[in-house]
C-alpha cells in the first residue's frame, strides 16, 4: 500500500472522529492531509523506502497562535499521539523521523516558511529565484484530505507553479547550460581525450535538460534522486512520444568510447530538438535551428520585468 493511501485510510479510520469528538470547536479552521518531505508525499514510495520514516500518519495543519493557542495545540498533539499505534500491519514510529517531524500537528505558517520562506505564499523576486525547486515541489505535493477554511489550499495554489517571468528566466539559464555543456563542451572534451571532463559535461547537460523539461511542462522538478522517476511519470501522463528519460539516462550511465561518444552526441542533438520544438509550440522562440545558446537569449528577451530580464542570464539557475 502506498503511503498516501495509508495516510488517508488512517485519518478516515481514526483522525476524523478524534477531531470531531474532541475538538468540534476547531472544525472549520483545520486542514488535514499529507504533504512535504518524503517519497510517500510524491507517491514514489516502495519497499526500499519503507526502511525509514514510513508509518500510518497524517498532518493536521493549524492556523496561527491568535486563532489556536499553544495550549490547544498541545491538546491536539496529545490527542494525535494517543491514536492507535498500529494500523493495517504498519506501526507508528516512537522516535522522530529523519529530517524532523513530518506528521502530527503543524502550524500552516511554519510548514510554508520551511519550504519557501513565506507563510502566505507571497514570494519576492529574490525568493522565487533562490528557493530550491524541490522545496517548492514539497510545498504543493501530496494530498489535502480536508481544508475547512480553504486557507491552506489557497497558499498551495499560489505556489503551484512559477510565475511566467520566473519560468522564462530559469528556462533561459538552463538552456544556455545545455548549450555550453552538451552542444559545445562534450565533444571538445572527447576530442582532447578528457573522458572524465566529458562525463561531467554530459552530467551538466542532463541536469539542465531535466530542469528545462519540467519548466516547459510547468511542473516543479523534485529532489534529484526522484527526477527520473518524476520524468517517467510526466512522460506517461503527457503521452510524450519521445522517451527522453531513456536518452538522458544513457548519457550519464554509459561510457565514452568512440562509439558511445558518437551516440551521445546524437542524443544531445535529439534532446535539443525536442526542447526547441516545445519552445516553439509555446511561442517562446521564433528562430529556426537547434542552437540552444541563441534560443536561450531569445527566451531571456521575452521576460517582461526589466529588472529580471537584465539580470545575468544564469540568475535563475
Amino acid at each position: 500500500m502506498k503511503g498516501l493511501e495509508l495516510s488517508k485510510k488512517y485519518y478516515e479510520a481514526y483522525g476524523r472522529d478524534m477531531l470531531h469528538g474532541q475538538f468540534p470547536e476547531l472544525e472549520g479552521i483545520l486542514a488535514v492531509g499529507l504533504a512535504g518531505s518524503g517519497s510517500e508525499c510524491f507517491g514514489y514510495d516502495d519497499a526500499v523506502s519503507r526502511d525509514h520514516d514510513f508509518e500510518p500518519g497524517f498532518c493536521i495543519f493549524i492556523p496561527d497562535e491568535d486563532v489556536i493557542d499553544e495550549r490547544t495545540e498541545f491538546r491536539l498533539q496529545r490527542a494525535y499521539a494517543h491514536l492507535p499505534k498500529e494500523f493495517l500491519g504498519y506501526r507508528r514510529q516512537i522516535l522522530s523521523p529523519v529530517g524532523g517531524n513530518r506528521h502530527g500537528v503543524l502550524r500552516m505558517r511554519d510548514f510554508f516558511i520551511s519550504k519557501c520562506g513565506s507563510a502566505d505564499g507571497q514570494l519576492s523576486l529574490r525568493q522565487w529565484l533562490l528557493t530550491p525547486e524541490y522545496a517548492l515541489a514539497e510545498a504543493v505535493n501530496g494530498e489535502v484530505f480536508r481544508d475547512d477554511s480553504g486557507s491552506f489550499t489557497a497558499v498551495r495554489n499560489r505556489l503551484a507553479c512559477y510565475p511566467e517571468d520566473i519560468r522564462r528566466k530559469k528556462l533561459a539559464g538552463y538552456l544556455l547550460t545545455m548549450a555550453q555543456a552538451g552542444q559545445y563542451n562534450y565533444s571538445r572534451c572527447i576530442f582532447r581525450g578528457e573522458t572524465g571532463a566529458a562525463q561531467l559535461a554530459a552530467g551538466e547537460f542532463v541536469n539542465a535538460a531535466l530542469h528545462v523539461i519540467f519548466l516547459l511542462n510547468k511542473v516543479y522538478m523534485p529532489y534529484y534522486k526522484w527526477s527520473f522517476r518524476a520524468l517517467r511519470e510526466l512522460e506517461k501522463h503527457e503521452g510524450m512520444k519521445n522517451t527522453l528519460s531513456h536518452d538522458l539516462e544513457y548519457l550519464i550511465s554509459s561510457g565514452n568510447s568512440a562509439e558511445e561518444a558518437e551516440k551521445k552526441d546524437g542524443l544531445i542533438g535529439k534532446i535539443a530538438e525536442c526542447c526547441v520544438e516545445k519552445l516553439r509550440e509555446q511561442g517562446l522562440i521564433s528562430a529556426g535551428g537547434t542552437d540552444l545558446e541563441r534560443h536561450a537569449y531569445a527566451v531571456n528577451d521575452t521576460v517582461a520585468d526589466s529588472v529580471l530580464r537584465n539580470m545575468n542570464v544564469f540568475a535563475g539557475v
